[in-house]
């Protein structure tokens, strides 16, 4: 089958790999239709992770089952499925808790937690970016859809990964009707956290980033928009408030954030947003940060390539916040926000700029790294256009 592989810093190539079997009774093989880059995709593009060439990326996948394991016996063959992007059994003492996305028994290392498709140290597991993709304990990870599945498959495969992830940022930064909530970062998953917000019944969103085209696309879904090449996000906040700030708010752009000089400071979206929301302020922190990061230390210094981050403890200790940090458990929210979707209720395809065949992956990674003007969110699909 074809795949988008991993052969290095910035190179991705099409071609052929071993199609997946079954290899254990609860496994199924899905024949994938839909498949996105997400930007965490871009850190293992960029050579910043410990991603082994040779792999396949793609951990936001949305196919049809075409063969199921013989212990199989609620998913069925010709079902259209959405694939969470944490891997768990079900369980072991995490996924007994909820907390799917720190699984103990995929994740090989004994003293790790959590495994994903094609992501580095989250196991061994190829990505979907692919014909064909094999699904460990495919009763449980595997979510059905509803008889639209085919047709609406740009909205559901978004429950692969970034909008629950976005949820999940709302929900640890306990956004409450009404709620004024800051939002760092206009990628994907930061627009889905305006998204859930407002969903949530935030009074009002804003959404800091320095990307007037992502801005847009904040702007469109209802959020305010500051452009932070030309105004400090919370000063901005802290006007409209009294001088207090947010009372909550969320930072979904992770250890690479830069300005808009192209700076990079793993501390600009943390300390910033512990600056803009208010004493006793919850913060859902969902952008990716690494123990180690061997990009690191040539582009922010020593203790950054280490995972060590000089945060605005003191200040944050002050205040009195709290901070909810961590990969999003989807398995916890994808089946409501399915249930949205199939309602009408939301269409978080509202943010997809591109879809493309896989054939064009090489180019689409490219684009997206470089954050060329309107390269909002990529949906791959390998069989054709959706």
């Amino acid at each position: 089958m074809k795949a988008a592989v991993y052969e290095g810093p910035r190179t991705v190539t099409i071609k052929d790999v071993p199609d997946p079997t079954i290899e254990h009774p609860c496994d199924i093989l899905v024949k994938i239709t839909s498949t996105n880059i997400c930007g965490s995709d871009l850190h293992m593009y960029e050579g910043r992770t410990s991603f082994e060439t040779g792999r396949t990326l793609g951990h936001e996948n949305l196919g049809m089952v075409v063969e199921v394991g013989t212990a199989v016996t609620k998913v069925k063959v010709g079902e259209y499925v959405v694939l969470p992007f944490n891997i768990a059994c079900g369980f072991c003492k995490q996924c007994e808790r909820g907390l799917t996305n720190y699984c103990l028994t995929m994740q090989p290392e004994p003293d790790m937690a959590g495994a994903a498709y094609g992501f580095a140290e989250m196991g061994s597991y190829q990505g979907g970016q692919a014909e064909y993709l094999r699904v460990p304990y495919g009763d449980f990870n595997a979510l059905r859809l509803g008889e639209d599945a085919a047709e609406r498959q740009v909205d559901y495969v978004m429950l692969a990964d970034i909008f629950p992830t976005g949820y999940h940022a709302a929900e640890m930064a306990n956004v409450k009707p009404g709620d004024q909530t800051i939002v760092y970062g206009a990628g994907p998953v930061g627009l889905m956290a305006a998204y859930s917000a407002l969903l949530k019944g935030a009074g009002r969103v804003w959404v800091a980033d320095h990307h007037p085209d992502r801005l847009r696309v904040a702007e469109e879904l209802g959020a305010i928009p500051i452009n932070t090449a030309e105004q400090n996000p919370s000063d901005v906040v802290k006007e409209a408030t009294l001088g207090l700030g947010a009372d909550n708010g969320c930072e979904c752009v992770g250890y690479q954030a830069h300005d808009a000089q192209g700076h990079e400071d793993a501390t600009l979206t943390l300390n910033g947003l512990i600056d803009s929301v208010r004493f006793t302020g919850d913060l859902g922190v969902v952008g990716v940060f690494l123990p180690e990061d061997p990009g690191g230390k040539e582009a922010q210094g020593k203790l950054e390539a280490q995972g060590k981050v000089p945060l605005d403890y003191g200040l944050m200790w002050f205040k009195g916040q709290k901070m909810g940090t961590g990969q999003a458990p989807v398995k916890r929210y994808n089946r409501a926000l399915r249930d949205l979707i199939a309602a009408g209720k939301a269409e978080p395809s509202v943010i997809v700029s591109h879809e493309l065949s896989l054939d064009e992956a090489p180019s689409a990674y490219e684009h997206f790294d470089d954050r060329d003007e309107g390269w909002t969110k990529i949906v791959l699909h390998p069989g054709g256009a959706a």
